[in-house]
C-alpha cells in the first residue's frame, strides 16, 4: 500500500501500520481502564479502536462528531450511505455532537478516553477544556497520540513537505512534553506517560515484522522516541476535602449517554 493511500483513518488504520499502532493502543487501553471505577465513562472519536471494552462501568458512551476525520467512516444514520455503517460495533450508545460542545453536565462522567482525538480538533486547548468541565473530580482523562520526536513523526514531517504524509491528522502532531503543560494548566495530575511502537515508520507487514526485535530495545534504551503515546491523567479540585462517609451519588447527564447494554442510539445536535 502506498503512502497516498493511508493519509485518511479509514483506510490507514487497515493498513499495516495502522494495525500496528491501533494494536498496541488497544492492547494499553484495555489494561488501564480495566482499573478506572465508576458509573460514566465516554471515547471520544476513533471508533475504529473499543477504548472501553475491558471497563466495567454501567454507562459507557462512544461521543462522534461528523465534521471530524477522527469519525470517519461513521455518519448521521439520516446521511450515510447504505454501505456506511451508522455506529461503531461496539455495543455502545453513540452521540452525534460537535466536541468543542459536549452536550453533559459538568462534573458528570467518570473517566474520558481520547484515542488521538486532540489531532483531529481544530482546537485542542478547547477540547481538554470541555474534557475538564465534564469530569468529575478524581475522574480520569486517557489521550494517545502521535509522538513528534519519534522516525514516524520525522517521516510525517518530511513527508507532509512534499504533499506524502505517512500518518493521518488534520493538525502538526502535538508534542508530548507540550501535552503535559497543557493538562497541567487545566488542573490535571499526570498518573502516568508510556510511549510505545519503536520499529521504523515502513508500509508494509514483512518489513514491519523484520525490525520486531525494536520493541523490546526500545521499550528499555530510547523509550521516548517510540512512535506514539499514551498520557493518563487525574483531574484534581484544589482545596477540595472530604469529610466524614463519601455518599456515592449517581450524577445526572443530559439526554445521549444511556447503559452500555441498551441497543438504542441516540443522537445530540450540536
Amino acid at each position: 500500500m502506498s503512502d497516498r493511500q493511508i493519509i485518511d483513518w479509514p483506510a490507514w488504520t487497515d493498513s499495516p501500520p495502522g494495525r500496528y499502532v491501533l494494536g498496541w493502543e488497544q492492547a494499553q487501553l484495555d489494561r488501564v481502564v480495566s482499573d478506572v471505577f465508576g458509573f460514566h465513562a465516554l471515547q471520544l472519536g476513533l471508533p475504529q479502536l473499543d477504548a472501553l471494552r475491558e471497563n466495567r462501568m454501567p454507562y459507557r458512551g462512544l461521543v462522534l462528531d461528523p465534521a471530524s476525520g477522527a469519525s470517519a467512516p461513521y455518519q448521521y444514520p439520516w446521511a450515510r450511505e447504505a454501505h456506511a455503517p451508522e455506529h461503531a460495533p461496539a455495543g455502545r450508545s453513540t452521540t452525534w455532537c460537535d466536541l468543542l460542545d459536549l452536550p453533559f453536565e459538568s462534573q458528570s462522567v467518570d473517566l474520558i478516553v481520547m484515542p488521538h482525538t486532540l489531532e483531529f480538533t481544530s482546537d485542542p486547548h478547547r477540547l481538554l477544556r470541555e474534557a475538564e468541565r465534564v469530569l468529575m473530580p478524581e475522574g480520569q482523562l486517557v489521550i494517545t497520540g502521535f509522538n513528534s520526536l519519534s522516525l514516524w513523526g520525522m517521516r510525517q514531517s518530511f513527508g507532509k513537505m512534499a504533499n506524502r504524509p505517512f500518518v493521518p491528522a488534520a493538525r502538526d502532531q502535538i508534542a508530548f512534553i507540550r501535552l503535559k503543560d497543557w493538562i497541567k494548566l487545566l488542573g490535571f495530575d499526570l498518573e502516568r506517560g508510556r510511549f510505545g511502537c519503536y520499529r521504523p515508520p515502513l508500509a508494509s507487514d514483512q518489513w514491519l515484522a523484520r525490525y520486531g526485535f525494536m520493541e523490546a530495545a526500545g521499550d528499555r534504551w530510547w523509550p521516548i522516541f517510540g512512535a506514539v503515546y499514551m498520557v493518563t491523567a487525574v483531574k484534581r479540585v484544589r482545596g477540595m476535602r472530604l469529610v466524614g462517609p463519601i455518599r456515592m451519588k449517581k450524577p445526572v447527564l443530559a439526554p445521549g449517554l444511556t447503559p452500555a447494554a441498551s441497543p438504542t442510539t441516540h443522537h445530540e445536535h450540536s
